[in-house]
């Protein structure tokens, strides 16, 4: 590469690194006013934005208490969108979430009634507790951004999102998803308790039952349009690579010099790991206001990005290995650009 063209191909990153410091301003405004109803659980909120930059759904791990709904519910208030929360439950029918056909008895004829996956935010509550059917029915609306009630398609109103949570700790009357479907989430986020002092705080507003109020300090149309701009930072090759190196090594860890988690690994990552990690990594880096991506954003986002994609042996089970250790592995071992 001649002097020349290093230079305009800096120039080019320099002016895109401006432009997404405009564009991406809004970002610590939405986080701002989340922050006035959710306490703590900035990890979460933060995965939240990338998921809707990205255009990513997020399954969300965690125990009852943790703020899942209210998180969803507040980001919908803030960009002024429609929000839907479904509690799966046994006896759900798809129906029930993507609508139905009823019969107008004025007109003789057949209508359509939409369900409640007809909105910008969709909050799937305990998303393991519904048979298989309503799983796949919601798993096809997210993939495909479309439902078909009767002979009629009706397209879904983006920005679309679907955060479905599990409970880790009830397994008793649950339909665990299937490992195809757990690969159409973007993220499988983990979230933990919080701090004691943040816990201080909670407990005094719902005490005095003193909730603040969210404004809309976003359009749903600012949305749509960082999306676009979320996909046209700079990404190097070497970053591209190193995505590459990391998902390959879930697959054949033998070729990384990482023989040990030979026995550990049933199944890596699928090109959708690969897809997804480049995605989250390109958001993580507009919401820290950079027109590029540096290694450590891949880091970042990786063991969200990747923790449902790796298939574990009956082997790592009983030695208490988990997805996160071998992420861990594969990251310190995965030469970074």
């Amino acid at each position: 590469m001649d002097i020349a063209t290093t230079n305009t191909a800096g120039s080019d990153i320099l002016a895109l690194n401006e432009k997404i410091q405009v564009e991406s301003q809004f970002v610590s405004v939405l986080t701002d006013e989340i922050g006035k109803v959710i306490i703590g659980q900035q990890y979460m909120v933060e995965r939240l934005l990338i998921g809707l930059l990205s255009s990513g759904h997020i399954l969300l791990e965690g125990v009852p208490g943790l703020a899942k709904t209210l998180a969803i519910n507040t980001l919908s208030a803030a960009v002024n969108a429609k929000f839907s929360r479904i509690q799966f439950t046994p006896d759900l029918l798809p129906a029930d979430l993507i609508g139905t056909m009823i019969y107008n008895q004025a007109k003789n004829d057949f209508a359509v009634k939409k369900g409640p996956i007809f909105a910008n935010f969709i909050l799937a509550d305990e998303i393991n507790r519904a048979p298989a059917k309503v799983q796949s029915a919601l798993l096809e609306a997210m993939q495909e951004r479309q439902v078909t009630i009767g002979e009629e398609t009706h397209k879904l109103e983006e920005p679309f999102l679907v955060l479905a949570t599990q409970n880790p700790v009830e397994q008793e009357g649950t339909y665990p998803l299937p490992e195809a479907q757990l690969d159409r989430f973007m993220l499988k986020v983990v979230i933990g308790y919080p701090n004691k002092e943040e816990e201080k705080q909670i407990m005094r507003i719902n005490v005095l039952q003193q909730f603040p109020k969210v404004e809309e300090v976003v359009k749903p149309k600012v949305i749509l349009r960082a999306r676009e701009v979320v996909r046209e930072v700079y990404m190097d090759e070497k970053i591209e690579n190193y995505i590459l190196d990391i998902v390959f090594a879930t697959r054949d860890p033998k070729q990384y010099g990482i023989s040990s988690l030979e026995h550990l690994i049933n199944y890596g990552g699928s090109p959708r790991a690969s897809i997804n990690l480049a995605l989250a990594a390109k958001a993580y880096a507009f919401i820290k206001r950079r027109g590029y991506v540096i290694p450590e954003d891949v880091r970042a986002v990786c063991e969200d990005v990747m923790r449902h994609r790796i298939g574990i042996t009956y082997e790592a089970e009983a030695e208490n290995i988990t997805q996160e250790n071998i992420i861990s592995d594969i990251l310190n071992k995965v030469e970074v650009p």
